[in-house]
């Protein structure tokens, strides 16, 4: 089992609830969302634009998360200064820009200028998140995992909880087509945290490893979700990736029957309310639909999740610890 520090463990601790399952919200899109508002004002969307979005997004269900994943361009130090995080809600900082360098087949996470795992947790952040591109089958891969291992050195060095979200994607003719990529998804997810898990990370986002629009049955997805559980020492929770809240329902079911330990989710809560013209239909699609969504992936995490703290364990501390420490 997996040790931690004293750090990491409060960081953790502050991103679960009082179940040890992790009923997260991400706020922290930048050029999908620009897009998604664009879309949906039929105007250019300005800086003003994007903060308002995200602090009404924050203000109404950060008392229903267990903590919010947010980007410091647009949202973490916004938020705290609206005053819009409860207390008792964790907080997550990004540190990597938006999309990414490199080619489409090969493609490279870049970290976001001027911003670090030093100046996150001095900002109050509970852990920092790492968006990673990656394929265990290409060029760049031993590029990302270094890139992993550096921001872990960072993170250590300030005992800061670090989250990775490996994102995998198509790679060849024969996987540019929704059902091509289904194909080899599934092992392309589990061989992806078996690599990133091994890492010194403390926390891994995942994607589900089967697309439920070809996987009608519940025991192939919940067998590959087992592997996946098997295959990640840490714990690990399940992100939406822009499905459908209906089928995220279904995802976060299936992972946490599994072994995971909550959800991480962004568009799946939210995406509809990026479309509306109106501010004032915004207001009340998060108050009558999000709020309710994240109720609901709630309770199925509650029900079926394993909690965080029984997958790794926290260093131990006798009367002198704080003199090394």
């Amino acid at each position: 089992m997996r040790r931690l520090s004293i750090g990491k463990t409060r960081g953790l601790q502050r991103l679960s609830n009082e179940h040890g399952i992790m009923t997260m919200c991400a706020l922290d899109h930048r050029g999908s969302l620009q897009r998604m508002l664009a879309a949906g004002t039929g105007r250019e969307v300005s800086y003003r634009d994007m903060v308002e979005f995200k602090l009404d997004l924050c203000r109404a269900v950060a008392g229903h998360a267990s903590a919010i994943l947010l980007d410091p361009l647009y949202g973490a130090g916004q938020a705290v200064s609206a005053g819009l995080l409860p207390a008792s809600t964790g907080l997550l900082v990004s540190l990597e820009q938006t999309g990414y360098s490199g080619r489409s087949e090969a493609r490279i996470t870049q970290l976001l200028p001027d911003w670090n795992a030093r100046k996150a947790k001095r900002m109050g952040a509970d852990a920092a998140k790492l968006l990673l591109y990656y394929r265990p089958d290409n060029d760049v891969a031993a590029q990302q995992r270094k890139t992993v291992e550096e921001l872990a050195r960072d993170c250590a060095a300030e005992d800061l909880a670090l989250v990775v979200e490996p994102l995998s994607y198509p790679a060849g003719t024969g996987e540019n087509s929704p059902p091509g990529f289904a194909r080899v998804k599934p092992e392309l997810v589990i061989e992806t945290a078996r690599q990133i898990s091994a890492l010194p990370i403390d926390l891994l986002k995942a994607e589900f490893p089967a697309d439920l629009e070809y996987e009608r049955e519940k025991r192939r997805p919940l067998d590959l979700c087992l592997r996946l559980n098997e295959a990640t020492p840490v714990p690990w929770v399940i992100l939406s990736a822009g499905v459908g809240f209906d089928l995220f329902c279904r995802q976060v079911e299936i992972a946490c029957e599994a072994g995971a330990s909550g959800f991480l989710a962004g568009r799946a809560l939210w995406q509809e309310a990026a479309e509306l013209g109106s501010r004032e239909e915004r207001l009340g699609f998060l108050e009558e639909t999000v709020i309710p969504r994240l109720r609901t992936l709630t309770r199925l995490a509650n029900e079926k999740g394993t909690p965080w703290h029984t997958r790794v364990r926290a260093d131990d501390v006798d009367e002198s610890w704080y003199g090394g420490y």
